[in-house]
């Protein structure tokens, strides 16, 4: 594993924790040696997270879109900077640069990337490792909701449980490079 691609939110929520974790991850993977892909940002948890990998001598890699570069909130520090077309380029970049994917609390912007990779993995377009890093219970009712959904048959049996949920971004960054994405078998219309 060489880089990890982290999806958080440009904002920094409403608690203390969600920044200190952001930074504690960034410092993790800096310790590491691992290269932090990113949504470029400057701000929020994107900024944080940047900001501690840099710190700690580590690499970090933007990937944004020229609408949100004109708007300057690319950050200035990165080691580097891709900008893309739109939204569509920015994933697909995101997960060629990157090993591994970890979703920080964030958005709607956070949903949607997470997703695309988790169905990338699912149909067989990729195989690379996936977690949550679960700062103050912040996807547990999305776990909540997922299982329910391999509860009513449209989700293969195995899926959520290859995902990983973790508190605490040491044993999230352990898991992940300890366990790769598990084979799954075919994905058959109609069956779980």
């Amino acid at each position: 594993m060489k880089a990890v691609c982290v999806y958080c939110g440009s904002s920094s929520g409403n608690k203390p924790g969600y920044l200190e974790k952001a930074g504690q991850l960034g410092e993790s993977l800096a310790v590491r040696g691992l290269a932090l892909v990113y949504g470029g940002s400057k701000i929020g948890l994107m900024g944080r997270l940047a900001d501690s990998v840099l710190t700690r001598g580590g690499k970090a890699i933007g990937v944004l879109p020229e609408a949100l570069s004109a708007k300057e909130v690319a950050h200035p520090r990165l080691s580097e900077l891709h900008i893309v077309k739109g939204m569509h380029e920015r994933k697909a970049k995101m997960a060629e640069l990157s090993d591994a994917f970890i979703a920080l609390p964030g958005g709607f912007g956070t949903m949607d990337e997470m997703m695309e990779m988790i169905t990338w993995n699912q149909l067989g377009f990729q195989s690379k490792p996936i977690g949550f890093l679960n700062v103050e219970g912040y996807y547990d009712r999305l776990f909540h909701f997922l299982l329910g959904m391999e509860e009513e048959g449209f989700v293969k049996t195995g899926l959520i449980g290859a995902l990983v949920l973790e508190s605490d971004p040491e044993k999230l960054m352990e898991k992940l490079m300890r366990n790769p994405w598990p084979h799954l078998g075919s994905w058959p219309r109609g069956s779980k």
